[in-house]
């Protein structure tokens, strides 16, 4: 959705809050396409706070199917984010480049609701994403899922330079057995 900012623009300390309906179905990472499972509408507070300056407050809400960094299992990631951002009308696109402050989602006069909404989706997202805190993943032999149980691949043979450490282990876990 587009938001048209003249209104907003057209006095200094002028305010306008939207309810801008978020039509995205999938929020992509790179060449990674998650599916957004659930989602309300962005809330958006734009101020014109002085001088074509303006002033944006955010609240999104929504859910992404994410899967499982250990074993590949969907996971449901719900998000509630808050925002706040600023943007200088007078910059031109060079200039917010040279500052490093490009703002995909201002787009001349308007305001790319999806656009923004995927940056904070992106600056939101979790850096690992599990099914629980406990996943045991999967074998890296056959594939299975080992929070389901245990594979039936055969154990590989130990190392044997490292049968004595493995002696010193057992041997210190059984002491404290007793």
């Amino acid at each position: 959705m587009l938001i048209h900012l003249s209104e907003v623009l057209s006095a200094a300390g002028k305010r306008k809050t939207y309810q801008a309906e978020l039509l995205m179905d999938r929020f992509h990472v790179g060449d990674q396409s998650y599916e957004i499972v659930s989602r309300e509408p962005a809330e958006l507070t734009v101020i014109h706070e002085e001088d074509q300056k303006l002033r944006i407050l955010g609240r999104v809400r929504l859910t992404v199917r994410f899967f499982c960094d250990r074993c590949m299992d969907p996971v449901l990631y719900p998000f509630d984010i808050s925002f706040e951002k600023e943007a200088d009308m007078k910059e031109s696109d060079e200039e917010r480049k040279e500052r490093l402050d490009e703002q995909y989602y201002i787009k001349g006069r308007q305001l790319d609701t999806e656009q923004l909404v995927s940056e904070e989706l992106l600056m939101n997202m979790p850096m690992k994403i599990l099914c629980r805190e406990d996943c045991k993943g999967i074998c890296n032999r056959c594939g299975a899922n080992l929070n389901e149980g245990p594979c039936h691949c055969q154990e590989e043979p130990k190392d044997p330079r490292m049968a004595a450490i493995l002696d010193i282990f057992r041997e210190a876990a059984e002491k404290s057995d007793i």
